[in-house]
């Protein structure tokens, strides 16, 4: 009897049809699934907004736009720089004065002393100054916010002689100022205070012609050779 029950217990096992298995993925393509389990997007809200740094300034760029109070066309301001004659005596002239019914290339430099301005800038005119006289030039200036004192140590020091090329003093940059072209380096380390951004021009009777305004100290269009190009 247990024989039969066992037997019939088999063979009821064997004869039936099992179920499917439940597969353990989902069927669905992949596609779908990955989207089923997408995260959604919730909008980011900064509590606190980011503060980040301005970037530092420099004398040279090309995104910088170049201006000035002054333009070609513009009757120049007047103004008195001074000098020390050959008795060190404080002598004024006034821009009218260098300008008028005159040809006059006029150039500024940062600072007496520096070293573009010693090593290239002044010596480039004081070398051309015969060719600059040969084209018609009456006046050929040299413009810093410095005092006469120490225009004229930095002209012996060059070994300037004679007049053919002037260094004049804008000691308290009021010339500079008018022209609006003020170089701030208070927060530099050499301690220059306000000077002059580096320039030449050509002037007749008093009317700006052409205006070489550099970008800060850089040195790249106000050469003695650039303006020789002009005349």
């Amino acid at each position: 009897m247990a024989a039969a029950t066992t037997t019939f217990t088999l063979t009821k096992l064997l004869s039936s049809t099992p179920k499917p298995l439940t597969p353990l993925l989902s069927s669905k393509p992949l596609s779908s699934f990955s989207s089923s389990f997408a995260v959604s997007r919730l909008p980011l809200k900064l509590h606190h907004p980011l503060h980040l740094p301005k970037p530092f300034l420099r004398f040279s760029s090309t995104q910088t736009k170049i201006s000035a109070t002054i333009s070609v066309g513009d009757k120049l301001p007047d103004a008195s720089l001074s000098y020390l004659d050959a008795s060190n005596d404080v002598q004024t002239v006034s821009i009218s004065d260098l300008t008028a019914n005159k040809k006059a290339i006029l150039f500024a430099v940062p600072g007496a002393f520096t070293p573009t301005c010693s090593q290239k800038h002044v010596p480039g005119f004081v070398e051309k100054a015969s060719e600059f006289k040969s084209k018609g030039v009456d006046t050929i200036a040299c413009i810093a916010v410095n005092d006469a004192f120490v225009m004229k140590a930095w002209k012996e020091n060059l070994n300037i002689t004679g007049d053919d090329v002037l260094l004049l003093s804008d000691g308290n940059g009021v010339f500079t100022k008018a022209m609006g072209v003020e170089l701030d380096l208070t927060d530099k380390p050499m301690g220059l205070g306000v000077r002059s951004r580096r320039y030449a021009m050509l002037v007749e009777d008093g009317v700006v012609k052409v205006l070489n305004l550099e970008e800060g100290g850089a040195f790249n269009v106000s050469s003695a050779e650039d303006m020789l190009k002009v005349l």
